[in-house]
């Protein structure tokens, strides 16, 4: 080959190569527009959010060159189906394409909105290229109860592969989440910011929550709010504009009937963040140091979230999570023995007796299974997503469901023994069994207590509550001396006859609320107040009595965990990864400890020594305490 046609081709191939680096390190981005509609807020009861979602997608359509619409999240007040079909309706009369996806309203106010939002509008997330620029959306909300927003160890494994994917491809990406990135909104914050950084092609992200324009770092990264498309004190509703070229994106808030306001400019050649940075916060675990008679004995890293405690019999570990999995694991050292795919989330914990698991399922299911192996044994079908907590006693085990319906059903063949259908609110808590009693809460501001028999209704107890949100529907309730024992969120303690359902007292000293339990020789009830401490008031008496108070130190905490009383010692956890152990007879702080930074469950104690806990960050795992060590 003559030596100047070699050096021609090297050249070219030279060339080539170059261009090639150029495309793929600068996206060939077109410019385009896209709206941002988020905080829409329909409600059945108010025609007003209807008629501001109407005006802002009848101006979007008489707008030129709008190339998509994002809906980021909250698209109703309570995520009811009908509402949310209402929604779709609305959205349909787009003459653009929009992407939508879930905001807290739909996860934590409505059971279909938890598990219907799929069906509706086809997946809880977003993924897709336009014009040379990805985005990516994800749930960044709690899922049926209140706690910080979250996002599922699984979403943000999808996220890395998408930023993976676009940046091989030089496109830069937009990352739309419902809540800010930021600690004290979502409690996993760091874990998003640290992945989206280290790709280095995310150049904003984009959200609600808040109502009102703010812009934003993201540990570095820029991030955007947008107003709620709800009107303002100007009776005006409105949305945002984006305007994206191959140098900047530029965000306008528009109102409906005014001109479009710039509001931010960001760079989309290059990032503005150190890509091999840290985050500005992490969370502290330097508590643990102080008690170090607390050791992990073993942790197990999933990839699904729980929302549900786990359970234990026979050394297996046995969990439901939201990816839908029920999972058996080793209770010596957490190794997965087996896991059983149901077809939507799990989010009420699964029962084991008897050596067979008995879970629900958003995919209207109740399951059986063999412990030993997984294998179905038998399946229940309910018309509506069952998200309630098993209770097993004698065989029986006792579940609520989406459907109006409570049921109790042999655990062996799956029979239906009785089949309660008077209830008129959707069902999530762990129901309490009596020797004959079975008492639950609904989302409909009622206590119920049937007949554990035939399941025929005994008495409802309602004590005047009047919004739904007030519900004792996520505690587990209680029952000692003749009394049966709540909290709610309208922060009260109450203590209800157990024979016919009156109030003999209620008090709203302590400012409690959801989360409660009972020593083992039912004289002490202990209740989680909302600022850092735990309460214990007597179970005997026609009065309210608080035999002791103490000082944890959670801060401000509103995350349904229930108190579990082993060995006379009260262990409790926290929305932000804490487990905590107090002398249940006097109130003394035992130790604390801290095991990552999101909502734990209600923990497990299989010993004063030993207990089993499972959190929405994917973890199971059991702490054991060391006395050797104890400082």
């Amino acid at each position: 080959m003559p030596y100047h046609f070699k050096t021609k081709r090297v050249f070219i191939i030279l060339i080539l190569f170059c261009l090639v680096g150029i495309t793929n390190s600068k996206a060939r981005i077109k410019p385009f527009r896209f709206a941002q509609l988020t905080d829409i807020h329909l409600n059945p009861n108010n025609e007003g959010p209807t008629k501001d979602l109407q005006q802002s997608i009848a101006q979007i359509n008489a707008t030129d060159s709008l190339d998509f619409v994002l809906v980021t999240g909250d698209l109703t007040e309570q995520g009811d189906r009908k509402t949310m079909l209402k929604v779709k309706s609305c959205l349909e009369e787009l003459r653009i394409p929009y992407y939508v996806y879930l905001g807290n309203h739909e996860t934590t106010w409505s059971e279909s909105g938890c598990t219907a939002f799929q069906d509706i509008f086809g997946s809880e997330t977003l993924a897709f290229e336009h014009n040379g620029v990805a985005f990516i959306g994800f749930n960044s909300g709690p899922l049926m109860r209140m706690a910080y927003g979250h996002v599922s160890p699984y979403d943000i494994e999808q996220m890395k592969k998408e930023l993976a994917a676009a940046d091989a491809k030089g496109e830069p990406a937009i990352i739309v989440t419902h809540y800010p990135m930021l600690d004290g909104d979502v409690d996993n914050w760091y874990k998003v910011t640290d992945a989206a950084r280290r790709q280095g092609n995310v150049r904003l992200f984009i959200g609600g929550h808040y109502h009102a324009i703010r812009n934003l770092k993201y540990d570095g990264i820029p991030g955007i709010l947008m107003r709620s498309n709800l009107r303002d004190e100007n009776g005006k509703p409105g949305y945002g504009i984006y305007e994206v070229d191959s140098k900047e994106i530029r965000a306008y808030v528009q109102n409906v009937g005014e001109p479009k306001r710039l509001v931010a400019v960001y760079d989309i050649q290059k990032p503005c963040y150190d890509p091999k940075g840290k985050a500005e916060k992490y969370p502290d675990y330097s508590d643990n140091s102080k008690f170090p008679q607390v050791e992990e004995e073993w942790i197990t890293q999933t990839t699904g979230a729980f929302y549900s405690s786990p359970a234990f019999e026979n050394n297996r570990v046995f969990t439901g999570d939201n990816e839908g999995f029920v999972k058996a694991f080793s209770l010596k050292n957490g190794k997965l023995l087996w896991k059983f795919k149901t077809e939507r989330r799990i989010i009420g914990g699964p029962a084991v007796s008897q050596g067979i698991v008995v879970c629900g399922s958003a995919d209207k299911k109740i399951y059986g299974l063999n412990a030993k192996n997984g294998q179905l044994l038998w399946t229940v079908s309910a018309t509506q997503p069952v998200l309630g907590a098993v209770s097993i006693k004698n065989g029986i085990a006792y579940i609520g469901a989406s459907d109006s319906t409570f049921r109790a059903i042999q655990i062996r063949s799956g029979k239906i023994v009785w089949a309660y259908r008077g209830v008129k609110g959707y069902i999530v808590t762990k129901p309490l069994v009596t020797d004959d009693k079975v008492i639950f809460g609904a989302w409909d501001n009622t206590l119920y207590a049937l007949d554990k028999t035939d399941g025929k209704e005994i008495w409802k107890w309602t004590g005047g509550l009047t919004r739904m949100h007030f519900s004792p529907a996520a505690v587990w309730p209680q029952a000692s001396f003749g009394k049966v024992f709540i909290v709610d969120p309208q922060r009260a303690m109450t203590a209800i006859d157990l024979q016919n359902g009156k109030t003999i007292w209620r008090t709203f000293q302590s400012k409690v609320r959801e989360s409660m339990g009972i020593a083992a020789d039912g004289k002490r009830i202990y209740a989680k107040t909302m600022q850092d401490s735990v309460v214990c008031y007597a179970a005997e008496g026609n009065s309210p009595r608080q035999l002791w108070a103490c000082n944890v130190g959670f801060g401000y905490e509103h995350g349904p965990c229930m108190l579990q009383e082993k060995g006379g010692i009260v262990f409790g956890s926290t929305k932000d990864g804490l487990i905590y152990a107090i002398n249940g007879k006097n109130g003394t702080l035992l130790w604390r400890h801290k095991v990552g930074n999101s909502l734990m469950s209600t923990v497990v104690p299989i010993s004063p020594k030993k207990i089993l806990f499972s959190n929405t960050d994917g973890q199971v795992g059991i702490l054991k305490i060391n006395k050797s060590k104890r400082p």
